[in-house]
């Protein structure tokens, strides 16, 4: 067995990582966002509303995202190298925490000038808002259409997702403000539907931040019982110990696991160690969604030893 460090691998798909397969459907959603950015511009100056000017700056910051995450996928498909064993991938990731960063800012500033709209009114036109504000919303969903499968499958895609779904809620809020200014005359009604756009941003850009840092900082993927691993693990025949446990994420769809694992001092020959590797990668292949395993056998009490074999 040499030094003792020996590997089973399952390997990454040929397809790139899990935002890859959405290449397409996020640069019909930027294409979308940009021209309801530019019309939200021209139809807030026009009635003088800020909830629809908030409501374009938002889109502003979401074509931006929605062009991180593509470059994103450009960067995370590149091939690996000798220095970047893993390529790019974490670029992903990268461009969610941009996102989550873009997103708290344009919440800050959208309720700051809510504030001060409030301080200073303005006389806004409902009527112009509505047919604007309607644009929007049905842009936005279309995107989301778009967008809510690979949500669930990338951090990249859900960053986009998000943005998109605070935008159609922005613009629902827009429509409601601007039918109180017309049928009330109530020009409150405007400030205070960007004070709603702002606390929408923010409960779900925590939330996706959360799920980045969790990332970076390399904790067990959320649908992996680290428990339960090893409880299969020790579970195998021959199997007596196991330690150096390890679980994380390179970027969404790439979970990695590695392990060592003390087996019993017959399982070290050749015919034994394939068979046992088959073991533990069929073991954790039935019952968890790790795409890339590395395993090293060893006999008992060789862990007292890697200290002074590794330097």
């Amino acid at each position: 067995m040499g030094a003792g460090h020996d590997h089973g691998h399952t390997h990454a798909p040929v397809g790139g990582t899990a935002t890859a397969a959405y290449v397409g459907r996020l640069r019909v959603a930027l294409s979308i966002t940009l021209t309801v950015m530019v019309v939200e511009i021209v139809g807030g100056v026009v009635a003088d509303s800020l909830a629809l000017v908030a409501d374009a700056a938002h889109m502003a910051t979401d074509a931006l995202g929605l062009g991180m995450a593509l470059l994103a996928i450009h960067f995370a498909n590149r091939p690996a190298t000798g220095n970047r064993t893993f390529g790019y991938a974490r670029a992903e990731i990268l461009a969610a925490l941009a996102n989550c960063l873009l997103l708290l800012g344009v919440g800050g500033y959208v309720l700051y000038e809510a504030i001060q709209r409030f301080v200073t009114p303005a006389d806004t036109e409902g009527g112009l808002t509505i047919v604007f504000g309607a644009i929007g919303l049905v842009a936005n969903m279309i995107s989301l259409t778009l967008l809510m499968r690979g949500q669930k499958e990338s951090l990249n895609v859900r960053g986009a997702f998000l943005e998109v779904a605070a935008d159609a809620l922005g613009s629902l809020a827009v429509i409601v403000s601007a039918a109180v200014i017309l049928t009330t005359g109530w020009q409150a009604a405007d400030p205070i539907a960007s004070l709603v756009i702002g606390l929408m941003i923010v409960p779900r850009t925590f939330k996706l931040l959360r799920e980045t840092l969790d990332v970076l900082l390399e904790s067990a993927p959320k649908d992996v019982d680290m428990t339960e691993v090893r409880t299969h693990i020790l579970a195998l025949d021959g199997v007596e110990d196991v330690h150096d446990l390890h679980a994380w994420t390179i970027t969404s769809g790439m979970p990695v696991l590695s392990a060592h694992v003390v087996v019993r001092s017959d399982l070290l020959s050749a015919t034994g160690h394939e068979k046992m590797l088959h073991e533990l990668q069929n073991c954790l292949g039935d019952h968890f969604d790790v795409e890339h395993c590395t395993f090293q056998l060893e006999p008992g009490g060789h862990a007292e030893h890697e200290a002074h074999l590794c330097h």
